[in-house]
């Protein structure tokens, strides 16, 4: 399959109208879920500030971890490269750690990253999206392939899809959690642990048929650190409440 090769601006524009439409698109997703559970306004009571820890904290992470995958551009661009790169893998965890501390602020003990996951799976989506059809501009393509289903962006190399992949990778956590929803149920936020641990875990498989910007150790991006670090901190948590949810269904049969 080959692809048109835009100019930059018009790569950027088209990127920006599909970041934008996938934070939409994202923020409509959950009002929906927060109303089917009788919430009217996500506004309401601790909802706001959960939104607002998510929001701030996502948008820093966004930015931080893009200087940690491109560190090298720093000394031509300066600041000027926070305005045009940025990461989902930092956008999520810079949001887990914003919706974790407001709800310590709150003193609100209850799970709410279930409710999440939808969200997180459309607007990762629709963002995506953006990303293949900004090309060669955008930088989340893969590397060359001769596989069938590579594309060429407009300069006559095939290369991997990733941004399809990850589209496909999200939909099929998505349905494994979907179809497993009963058996996670007892143990709130368990599938939103499942999740973030299963796109981590992607992307750091995922990230290695991508070209690397700048290399660490083992010649692996800084994405990729960061999703084995992340993951490193975040399985013993979902391992434990797997093990409680091990307690729970044991309890309920007797």
């Amino acid at each position: 399959m080959t692809f048109p090769n835009f100019n930059p601006i018009t790569s950027h524009t088209i990127h920006f109208f599909f970041e934008w439409l996938a934070i939409l698109v994202g923020v409509q997703v959950y009002r929906v879920i927060k109303r089917r559970k009788g919430i009217a306004q996500i506004t309401e009571g601790g909802s706001f500030y959960v939104i607002l820890g998510f929001i701030l904290c996502a948008a820093i992470g966004n930015k931080l971890l893009f200087v940690i995958e491109c560190p090298q551009l720093w000394a031509t661009q300066g600041w000027l490269m926070l305005v045009q790169g940025q990461s989902i893998v930092g956008g999520l965890l810079g949001g887990l750690l914003g919706v974790e501390l407001a709800k310590k602020l709150i003193h609100q003990t209850q799970s709410t990253g279930d409710d999440f996951i939808l969200p997180l799976i459309v607007g990762t989506i629709v963002g995506r999206i953006g990303c293949f059809l900004a090309g060669l501009h955008d930088g989340t393509f893969g590397n060359v392939t001769t596989l069938p289903w590579g594309i060429d962006f407009g300069d006559g190399v095939y290369r991997h899809p990733t941004q399809i992949y990850d589209m496909l990778a999200v939909s099929f956590i998505g349905l494994l959690l979907w179809f497993n929803r009963a058996k996670l149920a007892p143990l709130s936020g368990l599938s939103f642990k499942i999740y973030l641990a299963s796109y981590l875990l992607w992307r750091f498989i995922v990230d290695g048929f991508k070209p690397v910007p700048y290399e660490y150790a083992f010649g692996w991006s800084g994405i990729q650190w960061v999703c084995l670090l992340a993951l490193c901190i975040y399985v013993p948590l979902l391992i434990k409440q797997s093990f409680q949810l091990k307690r729970v269904a044991s309890q309920s049969s007797f």
